[in-house]
């Protein structure tokens, strides 16, 4: 069923499981490959993925998928944002949503539900890391959502053959 005859309120927020790690992989994949909020090069194979989850999961940190007609057609998970362990009560969030669904909410609704569970989880703050300072879906998304604009590292990655800025935001949980 096509985006156009179901609404963003008929999409599932789930924990994710190692079964979506292929659907997973397809979206990140087409994220690395075509856009700057990753400033990977080179897409992870699912195996590599797979990996990357369950390093998450161990550690107990939230990893969601959003579900629509049964398709997963996004996901978000928090992790730590530094290793020290200072830094335990903060986390960094990931979001990405299949390129056929952008601009629907679905990045909305993950980022509302990964919120709610890192607050029931009891981290204190929410750093958002955004690749491209002219990535305005990602940063509008997490205005919306009370995150602040912290800082701009000017020019640090080179992808696609430009300096790209990274533009950090957080929010007190």
């Amino acid at each position: 069923m096509s985006m156009d005859t179901q609404s963003a309120t008929s999409i599932d927020i789930i924990p994710a499981t190692a079964d979506h790690i292929p659907a997973i992989t397809t979206i990140y994949a087409w994220h690395v490959l075509n856009g700057n909020g990753s400033f990977e090069e080179t897409p992870p194979n699912n195996a590599q993925m797979l990996e990357r989850f369950n390093a998450l999961i161990e550690q107990s940190y939230p990893y969601l998928v959003a579900i629509l007609g049964g398709e997963v057609v996004g996901y978000a998970y928090a992790g730590p944002h530094k290793a020290r362990s200072a830094y335990r009560f903060t986390v960094e969030d990931s979001i990405y949503v299949n390129q056929d669904f952008t601009g629907k909410r679905i990045g909305s609704r993950l980022l509302e539900a990964l919120i709610n569970v890192c607050k029931q989880d009891g981290y204190n703050q929410m750093m958002a890391v955004i690749g491209d300072s002219n990535n305005a879906g990602s940063i509008g998304l997490h205005k919306a959502h009370g995150f602040e604009p912290i800082g701009i590292a000017k020019s640090i990655g080179y992808k696609h053959g430009k300096w790209m800025d990274v533009v950090y935001m957080q929010r007190e949980l």
